[in-house]
């Protein structure tokens, strides 16, 4: 299976939202900040909420299916205030807040 870049886009925004039971109202919310084909026709994705610093990166294979083990990339520590989550719907806020907390609770961090 050869994808486009439209559909790998799609395909990792579907498997984030899945993942993390994302309610479909709040879908809206995300967007693609950037993909890349990478060789053997597999893309790197990320994903964001704008005005947000925060991004997810998906790796999306040739097959259709996404790297489980995505990244989570933020430039803020998990000691740093929430407050900037507060417009968000809940369900947004509390993903990036966990990923946040969980990105700097990880080994060698």
């Amino acid at each position: 299976m050869i994808l486009t870049e439209i559909e790998a886009e799609k395909l990792a925004l579907e498997f984030l939202v899945h993942d993390w039971e994302i309610p479909n109202d709040d879908q809206e919310w995300f967007e693609v900040k950037t993909s890349r084909l990478l060789s053997e026709g597999w893309y790197i994705v990320e994903l964001e909420v704008p005005g947000y610093p925060d991004k997810w990166v998906i790796q999306v294979y040739d097959t259709g299916e996404c790297d489980p083990c995505y990244s989570f990339v933020s430039p803020l520590s998990s000691s740093a205030t929430t407050d900037d989550l507060e417009d968000l719907p809940k369900s947004i806020a509390e993903m990036i807040a966990t990923e946040r907390s969980s990105q700097n609770n990880s080994p060698g961090v």
